[in-house]
């Protein structure tokens, strides 16, 4: 610790940057990666898909996705939840663990073109900017930005127990995506009853964005709003409405006066 702080205003410090870190990377994996790129909900004009794209290299650091493998494998899991073909479910899976892994597996077999059989539609209008990709996925861009989040520790800690929170910082984006893939089809409610175990986790989901309104949204996939009974909150639907006021996107017709 280079700074001669408390143990309280150095845990402030600690969890202002570690959920610092968490809502933005979230905040752009939902609202570019999910309800853009895999969904379409709405449409935005080159520079803006390039500014999105630029900041979700910065808050997903680390732990950077690359948004075709992201995106397929998403469109996957929606046609095919909970069957074996499912990329990632917790139905064929004896753990987290192991869901992780095979989630890792596919995604970077999407990623190198290795996985075949894939029908081309799935890869349909996925924005790519190969600059960013290829670089975020580098050892080069994962290490380094590792190191950053280690280094913040290593200055404002001053109990080694903060430090347990570094290895979520570094895989952050799996981190979540776990969190939904496998509680999200484990425990909550439904709104709707289909074939598949989808759940929403929370109705007021302030903690991961609206995405655990998991079943609302395997219900409704092009709905840009994940809440859909009047006691559940989508945190996220006010600032893509805001965003479209604004004329950054455009809500598809469907989803204009939405708030449902």
């Amino acid at each position: 610790m280079l700074f001669h702080l408390t143990t309280l205003q150095s845990l402030a410090i600690i969890l202002v940057f570690f959920f610092g870190h968490w809502y933005t990377s979230l905040f752009f994996q939902s609202f570019f990666y999910h309800r853009y790129a895999a969904h379409q909900q709405f449409t935005m004009s080159k520079f803006w898909e390039r500014f999105f794209f630029f900041l979700a290299y910065i808050f997903q650091g680390s732990s950077y996705l690359n948004i075709k493998g992201y995106a397929v494998m998403h469109r996957l899991h929606h046609s095919h939840t909970d069957t074996p073909e499912d990329p990632h479910s917790p139905s064929h899976q004896k753990s987290i663990w192991k869901m992780m892994v095979r989630t890792k597996d596919y995604y970077a077999d999407i990623n190198h073109d290795r996985k075949t059989g894939i029908d081309e539609h799935y890869y349909k209008n996925i924005p790519s900017w190969d600059l960013i990709d290829n670089f975020g996925d580098t050892y080069v861009s994962r290490i380094g930005w590792g190191a950053f989040y280690a280094i913040f520790y290593i200055l404002f800690a001053t109990q080694w127990w903060m430090f347990l929170l570094l290895p979520i910082q570094f895989i952050m984006g799996p981190f979540h995506g776990a969190i939904i893939n496998w509680f999200a089809h484990k425990i909550g409610y439904m709104n709707y009853r289909m074939k598949n175990t989808s759940t929403n986790i929370m109705n007021w989901d302030i903690f991961m964005w609206g995405e655990g309104l998991h079943n609302n949204h395997h219900r409704k996939p092009y709905s840009a709003n994940f809440a859909q009974k009047w006691f559940e909150l989508d945190p996220l639907f006010p600032i893509i409405k805001m965003f479209h006021w604004l004329h950054i996107i455009r809500l598809r017709p469907m989803n204009i006066g939405n708030n449902k």
